[in-house]
């Protein structure tokens, strides 16, 4: 009996893969070179049974999980946390009070903010780039209806960033 997320279910083959991404670049004699290999991510496949009175449930619960994309938790021959990429069920006449399952957990890696997000306020401005675009020409409003020229301001309004100075020794400075 193996579980997932606590539910118990009857699993008969785990089928974990270890794949690795070789690229290889051609020469002109010989064999390929490969200059680089990344580890691509786990995953398991799984196929089994689900029987008993609650099997329904467990049904329901997988699909809704599989729809939202949460991770689970397997533990059966190999232990294993992960999300549901797919995911099917058999209902025939053999399994009287369940049905037959079988579904593929695919490791995944959640991203995370930026630690810029959780400094204070004047740190912040200071860890954002600063974008200048330059000084924008204003544009002069030409004759309205009644005939009147309106002018537009001639004096160059610019923001100031002022930089704040830490302490030496804080955990700022």
């Amino acid at each position: 009996m193996a579980t997932i997320n606590g539910q118990y279910i009857l699993i008969e083959t785990e089928d974990p893969v270890y794949a690795n991404e070789v690229t290889e670049q051609p020469v002109e004699k010989g064999v390929a070179i490969s200059d680089h290999v990344q580890r691509l991510g786990r995953s398991m496949a799984l196929s089994g049974y689900v029987v008993g009175p609650n099997a329904s449930k467990i049904r329901a619960d997988l699909i809704n999980l599989s729809d939202k994309g949460k991770l689970v938790s397997y533990v059966g021959r190999n232990a294993f946390v992960g999300v549901i990429t797919d995911l099917s069920t058999s209902h025939t006449y053999q399994v009287a009070n369940g049905y037959a399952i079988s579904f593929t957990l695919k490791e995944i890696r959640v991203a995370e903010t930026s630690a810029a997000g959780k400094l204070p306020a004047p740190v912040r401005s200071q860890a954002a780039p600063i974008i200048n675009s330059g000084t924008k020409k204003k544009k002069s409003k030409t004759k309205s209806k009644s005939g009147k020229k309106s002018t537009s301001k001639s004096k160059k309004e610019k923001e100031v960033t002022q930089k704040v100075k830490f302490k030496p020794g804080s955990k700022w400075g």
